[in-house]
């Protein structure tokens, strides 16, 4: 009995018509938009590729390299990728392997996971209280008080050179949980036997790792970080609830300038040429994703 070929495509109809209506349709018209002025959030007057242009080399809070280190979001976007994704994958990884050898691994593991449990606004309120300059309420300052005496309160969130460090420990703190369960995940379902024989050759502890785990988690290691920097490139909530992108713009990325742009400025054409750049960069590391999903899925 031959099956209809209309069958096949009226399962994918529904999907299909969502994706059109939701990612398709509104990517399409914030490309157009990027290209107007966007003034009232219509389409008003095309202006062609100025919102690109006044970018990157009149908006100092976004492109700014009169002076180094350069600044702006896209640098501190950057800054972002490299601490972040390092912090987060590398600490969730050598969680995930030492935990794997302790009898309260479960404990442990809760521990780590806990911050994930909750909202990224509550996290960035109590990160706010951490880093207070009063050290009556900053738990950072309060420490340094009592171990260094006559130390003057640090204004970690008020001071240019430290704001971007200590928004983004904040953010490893919550995310390391996530990178720790994937791996940890990963390193259980290694082959028993192929470690017993890297240790029964003389192998020591670091050598199966490096040289017998890693090769064999490495495409998850190479998800856990594709999908950190795809968060981090869309992140907005931390800078907004501790910073609002402040002291003087210092903090401020590339989703929080689409945001301000658009709703605070009221700019919707030049928040959606923030947008299109945040697509751009975000589009290579989706396609990375897809390509080890499929490679992956080819040697089951």
């Amino acid at each position: 009995m031959k099956t209809s070929p209309f069958i096949g495509w009226a399962f994918i109809l529904p999907a299909a018509v969502l994706l059109a209506v939701y990612l398709l349709y509104p990517t399409v018209l914030t490309i157009r938009m990027s290209l107007d002025t966007g003034q009232g959030f219509r389409l008003s007057e095309f202006i062609g590729l100025r919102n690109f242009v006044n970018l990157f080399t009149k908006d100092r809070f976004f492109f700014d390299v009169s002076r180094w280190p350069p600044r702006g979001a896209l640098f501190n976007t950057a800054l972002w990728v490299a601490l972040f994704t390092l912090g987060t994958v590398g600490i969730g990884l050598l969680v995930a392997v030492l935990a794997n050898t302790v009898r309260y691994e479960v404990l442990i593991k809760t521990i780590i996971f806990m911050p994930m449990a909750i909202s990224f606004t509550a996290a960035g309120i109590i990160w706010r209280f951490v880093y207070s300059p009063d050290p009556k309420i900053g738990v950072l300052n309060a420490l340094l008080m009592a171990f260094v005496p006559g130390a003057d309160p640090v204004p970690w969130l008020g001071r240019t050179s430290l704001v971007n460090y200590a928004v983004i420990f904040a953010g490893v703190w919550i995310w390391t949980g996530f990178a720790m369960v994937v791996l940890s995940a990963a390193i259980k379902g290694l082959p028993k036997d192929v470690l017993e024989a890297a240790s029964i050759d003389g192998a020591s502890g670091w050598d199966t790792f490096w040289r017998v785990m890693m090769p064999m988690i490495w495409p998850t290691v190479v998800v856990v970080g594709t999908t950190m920097i795809i968060n981090v490139l869309k992140a907005f909530d931390l800078v907004y609830v501790m910073t609002q992108g402040g002291p003087r713009g210092a903090s401020r990325i590339i989703g929080y300038t689409m945001y301000v742009e658009t709703f605070t400025n009221g700019r919707a054409g030049y928040g959606s040429a923030v947008a299109v750049i945040m697509l751009i960069l975000i589009i290579p590391f989706l396609i990375m994703n897809l390509r080890r999903f499929r490679a992956e899925g080819r040697s089951l």
